[in-house]
């Protein structure tokens, strides 16, 4: 057994040999040649995975999410009208109206649409969706290539397929289909590391201090990753602790004192919008039914090519595609990542870490029943335990639990591919190092070989193992490489939007009602009307998260009488007959929402749209190319 040396930087993660994990503790330096090729090629991915959208950028949305999409657009014109106008952005009056919405109880991502305001006003928020969505994907790769390239492997080459894996998994591509929310990663490498770094002896408040301010960005991005993380960072310092038991007691005390200063500091600078998403106007507590609760991840969804990979079929996913591809790393790569933590897991401590995060993952993922090829068995699964009541579980859908899996064999594939690269290296046994003092700090327990006062002995490991390495994890990714994402053709806003004809129509404190009003199923077309148009009007109705009569969460407002109708009529194709009852609610519910016009543009039902409108409030009027019904006469 090799003589303990205590090492309080992530190096100690590593179970190689004193001299060769020496080795990799490398000074800090300016980014190499090789950093900036990966880099680069990581923003051309990035630039590949939204080419479809380039091709029209004013015109095409996501054909698996469009209406997220749309909501995404919505929300960088958000940004940039709350730093425009100076209002509080975690509330908005523009969607919803007149009661609102709740943006920080929303996926906001006030984060990155506020910074980025400036460029949302010179360029559109389409083109701003287009822009971030592909330099996310490719920041997140090139912070997960920092992580694993400074502080667990040595070659570069393992780095950059490791970080590519954690910027381009299929499920981050498969998020990428309207929720950028997901694939904006970037921070969660630097929250890792921060986290393994707090043990550092006389850097606890520095590390304590950047890690909060780490954490209370990340809040303004995405909240379910960020928990995704902190679950994942406690299982990796248990997996640590019981490990490396004496390097964790002579750690705890500064890696505690340096959590403490990074928890005041998130809970300084977050206090108010937490307070704000769960006691402001519109919040809610938890989901109505617990909607997410049951969404498992199907045991066929592994060895299963995504969607949005070059060996995946769309077909599939209509039998096990229940729920989100998070996994579906197919079957070649599941078979790598079990050999390889058969290799690895006896000499690395980051693969036997990462393979407690496979497996604690993967099992809490299951959902409430076990899901195999589509049928749900008759197993009980580990969320069948947990009470759709508690908080945070309550928002919680199992399957996204996966993501954390991904990250894990991302770390997996680079250590793979590092280990490859040290075949057919010379490899020189550490000399003797002196025995350790009565008295020394507790160390860590090196697995290295033991030392000797003889001079030590030069071997040559087996050269052909490098390529077969290499081959094996290139053959496990290379059918994942993402396909660009797919696009649909959408109309355009009426030049009655777009040119500003509404505005005679439309006078500070009232709304202009679109039809069909937008929901999360509904109005698709008109929630774009706000969003490219700067919000510069109030809207009714929306697609977001608020309270119903109870206080629980629901999608879109609750349906007042007059929208349900346009929507029953919309999916029968056919008016109904009406009634002075709903002529008499129509009105209501127009001075409910503060509308001062009605605004028919062109749409695949516009006829029986234009009938029923016409049927509860009288005839409209032809203003450019729309069809106009000025209601304030009407509603007073």
């Amino acid at each position: 057994m090799a003589v303990p040396v205590v090492d309080p930087s992530l190096n100690s993660l590593t179970d190689a040999d004193p001299a060769e994990a020496e080795s990799t503790r490398r000074p800090r330096r300016r980014p190499a040649r090789a950093d900036l090729l990966a880099l680069g090629a990581y923003v051309l991915l990035g630039v590949f995975v939204c080419l479809n959208y380039w091709g029209d950028i004013n015109g095409r949305v996501s054909s698996h999410l469009p209406t997220d999409h749309s909501w995404f657009e919505w929300l960088f014109a958000h940004g940039a009208y709350s730093v425009r106008h100076l209002e509080n952005p975690l509330f908005t009056a523009r969607q919803n109206a007149p009661d609102g919405v709740n943006m920080i109880a929303n996926t906001s991502l006030l984060g990155v649409t506020l910074p980025l305001a400036p460029l949302t006003m010179l360029l559109g928020p389409q083109v701003m969706y287009a822009l971030y969505l592909g330099g996310a994907l490719a920041a997140t790769a090139g912070t997960g290539y920092w992580m694993l390239s400074r502080h667990l492997v040595r070659s570069r080459a393992a780095a950059f397929v490791g970080g590519a894996f954690l910027g381009f998994a299929p499920g981050i591509i498969h998020h990428a289909n309207g929720q950028p929310n997901f694939v904006s990663n970037f921070l969660l490498p630097l929250i890792v590391v921060r986290v393994l770094r707090l043990g550092e002896p006389g850097r606890w408040r520095r590390n304590g201090l950047v890690l909060g301010a780490l954490v209370t960005y990340q809040i303004f991005i995405n909240e379910e990753m960020l928990l995704l993380t902190a679950l994942a960072c406690l299982v990796i310092v248990l997996a640590y602790a019981v490990q490396r038991p004496a390097a964790t007691r002579a750690a705890a005390g500064t890696f505690l004192a340096g959590l403490g200063v990074a928890g005041g500091l998130a809970l300084a600078l977050a206090a108010y919008p937490i307070w704000f998403q769960f006691n402001g106007p519109q919040s809610y507590r938890g989901l109505q039914g617990g909607v997410f609760h049951n969404w498992g991840e199907d045991l066929v969804a592994f060895v299963t090519f995504a969607r949005d990979t070059w060996a995946g079929d769309p077909a599939v996913e209509k039998t096990i595609g229940l729920t989100e591809q998070n996994t579906w790393f197919g079957w070649p790569l599941v078979l790598l990542s079990v050999v390889a933590l058969v290799l690895l897991v006896r000499r690395s401590l980051p693969a036997r870490i990462a393979a407690v995060l496979i497996v604690v993952f993967t099992v809490a993922s299951i959902g409430p029943r076990v899901r195999f090829n589509g049928v749900e068995t008759g197993v009980r699964g580990p969320w069948s335990y947990v009470s759709d009541d508690l908080p945070l579980v309550e928002m919680m859908m199992p399957t996204r639990l996966t993501l954390v899996v991904g990250a894990a064999v991302g770390v997996l594939l680079a250590l793979a591919w590092d280990a490859a690269h040290r075949q057919g290296r010379p490899v020189v046994d550490p000399p003797r190092v002196p025995a350790q003092r009565t008295g020394d700090a507790a160390p860590a327990v090196a697995d290295g070989p033991a030392a000797t006062d003889e001079p030590a002995p030069v071997a040559t490991r087996r050269r052909w193992l490098r390529p077969v390495g290499y081959a094996a994890v290139a053959l496990a990714v290379l059918p994942l490489f993402p396909r660009p994402l797919p696009a649909q053709q959408i109309d355009p806003p009426p030049h009655f939007i777009t040119a500003g004809g509404w505005r005679p129509y439309v006078p500070a404190g009232r709304t202009l009602v679109p039809v069909p009003i937008p929901s999360n199923v509904h109005g698709l077309p008109t929630l774009r009307w706000s969003a490219l148009t700067g919000q510069e009007f109030p809207i009714p109705g929306g697609y977001f998260i608020g309270p119903n009569e109870v206080g629980e969460g629901v999608f879109g407002t609750p349906n007042r009488p007059t929208s349900t109708l346009i929507y029953s009529t919309m999916d029968k194709d056919a008016v109904p007959a009406l009634t002075d009852e709903n002529r008499r609610q129509a009105v209501e519910d127009l001075r409910f929402w503060r509308a001062s016009v009605v605004v028919l543009g062109a749409h695949p039902d516009e006829a029986v749209l234009r009938e029923l409108v016409t049927g509860l409030i009288g005839p409209p009027q032809r203003v450019d190319d729309v069809w106009v019904w000025d209601v304030r006469a009407l509603v007073g």
